[in-house]
């Protein structure tokens, strides 16, 4: 039986509804969240058994895009949703990201959080209501949970932050900042944004907690209201027992390791020996004591706690990282171009053993991404794909296409790239940026970032700047006395593991164009990400200093192999002219000239191709298929229709006009037939052209030289060079033509045209 209740809060102007009790009442924990005519329905649901052998916490998270949401039917074949949209993908993954350290350590049951959509108005964006609506699911309901989190987007409208800002008024932000957190601190942060300085990003992430505060402080009113009781659940915490007699016999052991130890597959190799030495001693002991086998999984996770606080001391006491640099030094850069000899552009960027190659492929407008799904874009003309295949970590698994990291992280690419690639009108292709994972050790994100710039500006695509990504660490005791840190620039693949923040940042020498956070400690203040800010943009100089040593700025002319795309503008009303009946026109043109041609509704029409004479040819042959005919002008016609009054020759194709008998030669004609045949091309002179468009052409005319004036004189006098009678005749004959010939012309003409 329903027994719904509804809470409510502002962000900013809009008001948040949440309510409960009423849909999905088997779940764990179910509320439908609204924002203006957006609904979604979150729930949250755990299993009571763990299951055996499990060595991490099992929390899935999926966002439903459901078309029926916008009054929508599905494009596809089966008219049903399939496989997640990229969308999708990367709303479940942002609503993960502040949940996941939020539930308790050890907890091994399994929960799944599923969001889907109910309702969408086209204004009020569904990725912050995902994740504040999970929380609100996850507060209700019976399981364990350090919540609640809220969430907000943040805009930069004419020189304000705006909370929750719609579609609409997004066209006009500057910044796109979505950040979620508890009550006392930020936990992500996910922002694109055009070249804004730090100063400013510092100041909207302040502003957006300050925004979230109303909707943290509803949930906590929902779970004191109709909250139910947490459930006992057995944690999978270390043994303390074990963990004492492992440092005991190895802590010193470890901590001599790592002081003398720098590169990185020594280190694994020689923990792994002490790995093995350890077990050994263990159950020996435990053999000569008659004692049960020791829990070696046990001993394995201690062994690596132990490594972990080791390595954390040393950087934050003895300001030494585990390669022996400092805090603010990069590992060695290279920057190449041009690896690719049939890509239309290529680059390759190493950082340390961090290693990425970035292929550019450019394409026409109708190679465009189309986008079925609730967003309001309905295609995408610059994709970023990224690739993390096993051999750039030494390891083997199933290629099974991407994963939600691989979406996510070739998103973070593409947003870092997107605010500095040109406009449509400015460059008019289609283009597909691929970042191939050769080698990886930390930040293969922001590695391609950077070569993808590399291979945008080998292919000679004119980036508005160049854009470079770095990858930031933390390591802190924020509960000690001393309250020390150490803010690390280019973290590499195990600090990033044992760290306190995950903050990659990257953006131009301008500023930031892409920012992500996952902070996994509360407490973290303003001046703390002020500096990390500050610390990433002089090491982003740096690189970017090192990529334009290689390559100033993109290549003025586009790769050989790249299609070269001309637009011309048609009037919209002849577009039927250069499609054809069917298709025919068009398909000829890309045919014979070997070249791509895209019509859009305005007129504009691209022409791609790698010839460069073929592709003159054909825009030509637009132009004179679009163009108006006027008298005066000359043309190679074929015959398409002969009478007993004058024959019909098409100028281009879709149009022809009506050559009168007493105009087809010189001498008198007896018969059309004595001088042309169906199918013959034959040169003719435009000597009319009606207010209806039928036109009136002379072979006479072009034959004796005749200028429009003679030849307009001679026809419309039905000029014969047959004397008197000759005369009078083509006067008769050109007067019967020109009533017939406009018929039929005109009738004919216009038809084809607006194929």
């Amino acid at each position: 039986m329903s027994n719904e209740q509804i809470f409510k809060t502002t962000i900013g102007d809009l008001e948040v509804s949440i309510a409960t009790g009423k849909l999905a009442q088997q779940a764990g924990g179910a509320v439908t969240v609204q924002f203006g005519d957006t609904v979604l329905l979150a729930t949250a649901t755990m299993s009571r058994s763990v299951r055996e052998g499990l060595d991490f916490f099992p929390l899935s998270v999926d966002f439903e895009e459901k078309m029926y949401a916008a009054g929508r039917i599905p494009g596809s074949f089966f008219r049903r949703e399939g496989r997640a949209s990229t969308e999708s993908v990367l709303i479940a993954r942002m609503t993960d990201r502040p949940l996941r350290p939020l539930f308790p350590d050890g907890m091994r049951n399994e929960v799944q959080i599923i969001v889907t959509t109910l309702s969408y108005d086209g204004e009020n964006q569904m990725d912050v209501m995902a994740i504040n609506a999970a929380s609100a699911a996850l507060m209700v309901s019976d399981i364990p949970w350090d919540g609640p989190i809220g969430a907000v987007r943040v805009g930069y409208i004419n020189g304000e932050f705006v909370a929750n800002p719609t579609v609409s008024d997004m066209e006009n932000s500057t910044l796109n900042l979505r950040l979620a957190g508890t009550k006392e601190a930020i936990i992500m942060v996910e922002a694109g944004a055009d070249e804004v300085d730090e100063t400013l990003m510092v100041d909207a992430l302040a502003y957006g907690h300050e925004q979230i505060q109303g909707i943290v402080q509803l949930q906590e009113e929902m779970r004191t209201a109709v909250g139910k009781e947490k459930a006992e659940i057995e944690l999978n915490l270390p043994d303390e027992e074990v963990a004492e007699l492992v440092k005991g016999k190895v802590g010193g052991r470890v901590a001599e390791i790592v002081a003398e130890t720098t590169d990185r597959h020594e280190l694994r190799e020689k923990m792994r020996a002490l790995r093995e030495e350890l077990t050994e001693t263990l159950l020996a002991e435990a053999a000569e004591a008659e004692q049960e086998d020791i829990n070696l999984k046990e001993v394995g996770n201690a062994l690596d706690n132990i490594l972990k606080k080791t390595v954390r001391a040393r950087i934050l006491h003895d300001k030494v990282r585990p390669d022996g640099r400092d805090f603010t030094t990069i590992r060695e850069l290279s920057s190449e171009i041009g690896l690719s000899p049939r890509a239309h552009g290529s680059g390759l960027f190493s950082r340390g053993e961090t290693q990425v190659m970035s292929l550019v492929a450019l394409g026409t407008p109708r190679e465009a991404l189309k986008l079925d799904g609730l967003e309001p874009e309905e295609s995408q003309r610059y994709m970023h794909h990224y690739n993390f295949p096993p051999f750039s970590t030494g390891e083997t698994w199933f290629l099974r296409g991407p994963k939600r990291r691989e979406i996510g992280h070739g998103e973070l690419a593409g947003n870092a790239l997107r605010p500095v690639i040109p406009p449509e009108d400015e460059f008019p292709y289609t283009i597909r940026v691929v970042s191939e994972v050769l080698s990886s050790n930390g930040s293969t994100s922001q590695a391609s970032v950077c070569a993808s710039t590399l291979a945008l500006m080998d292919c000679g695509v004119p980036i508005r700047r160049p854009v470079a990504g770095i990858a930031m660490g933390l390591i802190s005791d924020f509960d000690g006395e001393t309250n020390p840190y150490a803010i690390l620039t280019d973290i590499q693949g195990m600090e990033d593991h044992l760290g306190d923040m995950d903050f990659k940042v990257a953006g131009t020498a301008e500023g930031i164009t892409a920012l992500q956070m996952d902070i996994k400690i509360t407490g973290l203040s303003r001046e703390v990400m002020a500096e990390a800010l500050e610390q990433a943009r002089v090491a982003r100089l740096q690189i970017l200093d090192n990529m334009l040593a290689t390559i100033a700025e993109p290549r003025a002319e586009l790769n050989k192999w790249a299609p070269r795309m001309v637009t011309v503008h048609i009037n919209p009303e002849k577009i039927g002219a250069v499609i054809g009946k069917g298709g025919s026109t068009i398909r000829s043109l890309e045919e014979v000239y070997e070249v791509s041609i895209d019509i859009q509704e305005d007129g504009t029409v691209f022409v791609a191709g790698v010839d460069g004479i073929k592709t003159d040819g054909a825009i030509k042959q637009i132009e004179l298929l679009t163009k108006d005919i006027e008298a005066g002008e000359t043309y190679l016609g074929k015959v398409v229709r002969v009478t007993d009054f004058g024959a019909f020759v098409e100028l281009v194709p879709g149009t022809d006009g009506m050559v009168h008998i007493s105009q087809l030669a010189s001498e008198r004609v007896s018969s059309v037939e004595d001088v042309v045949q169906l199918g013959d091309e034959v040169m003719v002179m435009v000597t009319a052209v009606s207010p209806d468009g039928k036109i009136r052409l002379s072979r006479q005319a072009v034959l004796e030289g005749w200028t429009l004036e003679e030849a307009q004189a001679a026809d419309g006098g039905g000029r014969s060079s047959g004397g008197g009678r000759g005369g009078d005749r083509g006067g008769r004959g050109g007067g019967r033509g020109g009533d017939r010939g406009g018929r039929g012309g005109g009738g004919r003409g216009g038809n084809r045209g607006r194929n």
